[in-house]
């Protein structure tokens, strides 16, 4: 999720978490960490790494529930040796910390990128993929939550808790929390709807068994995309929870498959295909010198042809033959974005709505 969402959780559930007479130290401590995972991509523009390392690695060790237990333990214990405060009431400290560390990767995992949350642990990237990245119905009610408690929240003068101070600011916090959870919620519930109308179309086309996701389009909830793909392929499928009605219609779409098999044993594209899940489409494209190479698309992000990750993995030589790079690179985009996006708030209310090739 984007960088103000993680904040604005992290400073709940600190703020929650912590003692009420500090609650709001206990915000910005939740927001720093909230935001801390994130932080990797200075790493990555320091150590000048090239695109698909930066691209896989980002939500790696970083975003580990693992790594960050560890972390926030480590955290916690420094601040039991240097703060009273956290000598005051350890375990509430210890769960504020945990919990705005640890919210950050597992609300990452409910996007379509893909977070390796049990990282160094085998296993492909997690993607529930039930929110774009960036979704200002789940972000809002956290928002206004961590300002009212922001402004509502008091130091008393005494060491007790000060009950009167802290309860209205607790039931900001607690609303913004109840009703970003309550929207997480529904949009599990969208999906599996969206898949149980997919289900029934793709089995009418022998499709049923083949490797398929679904995410919503983006700032939204209600127009969802399918992805499934096929040997010489994927078929594309959109749904609308508010135009649309009867069978999913799939719209088919070529892709390089047996070239992309053949130029799967380089180093990248084996780690690339990992992180997809092999969601990929592959195309020969032409640039203005006349070169043809080969990109391969991240079908997971963006909408067709516009994705958010293009890679360019091979180039054609004067004999006719591909030569895989040994050193992957991120390709031009595609399109106009803002058609694109045009289109997806026309898509949502009209059913026949046509997007601009």
């Amino acid at each position: 999720m984007d960088s103000l969402t993680q904040i604005v959780l992290g400073s709940t559930v600190a703020g929650l978490a912590a003692p009420s007479r500090y609650r709001r130290p206990a915000m910005a401590l939740g927001a720093a960490l909230g935001t801390l995972p994130d932080l990797d991509v200075f790493w990555f523009s320091f150590a000048d790494s090239d695109f698909v390392t930066t691209v896989t690695w980002h939500r790696g060790p970083s975003h580990s529930l693992i790594v960050l237990a560890l972390l926030g333990v480590v955290l916690w214990l420094m601040g039991r040796r240097l703060l009273p405060a956290v000598r005051e009431a350890p375990r509430q400290w210890l769960c504020a910390i945990l919990l705005a560390l640890l919210t950050h990767p597992l609300l990452d995992a409910f996007t379509v990128y893909g977070t390796q949350l049990l990282w160094p642990l085998p296993g492909r990237p997690v993607m529930w993929s039930t929110l774009f990245i960036i979704d200002p119905l789940y972000t809002l009610p956290l928002l206004v939550g961590v300002i009212g408690a922001a402004v509502l929240a008091r130091r008393p003068p005494s060491s007790s808790e000060g009950r009167g101070a802290a309860a209205p600011s607790t039931k900001w916090l607690w609303a913004g929390l109840v009703l970003s959870s309550a929207y997480l919620a529904w949009t599990i519930g969208a999906k599996l709807w969206v898949h149980h109308v997919a289900d029934r179309s793709l089995a009418s086309q022998g499709l049923e068994h083949a490797p398929r996701f679904s995410t919503p389009l983006p700032f939204n909830t209600v127009l969802w995309r399918v992805i499934v793909m096929a040997p010489d392929g994927y078929y594309i499928g959109d749904r609308s929870l508010i135009a649309d009605d009867g069978p999913m219609v799939f719209q088919f779409h070529p892709s390089e498959t047996e070239l992309l098999t053949a130029l799967s044993s380089q180093p990248q594209m084996q780690r690339l295909l990992w992180f997809t899940h092999g969601f990929v489409g592959a195309r020969p494209e032409t640039d203005d010198s006349g070169d043809t190479r080969l990109v391969v698309s991240d079908l997971r992000m963006g909408i067709e042809p516009n994705y958010s990750f293009r890679y360019d993995v091979a180039h054609k030589t004067e004999d006719g033959n591909w030569m895989p790079k040994a050193i992957i690179e991120r390709a031009p985009a595609r399109g106009d974005r803002w058609e694109a996006l045009d289109w997806v708030w026309r898509r949502i209310w009209d059913s026949e709505a046509r997007q601009t090739p």
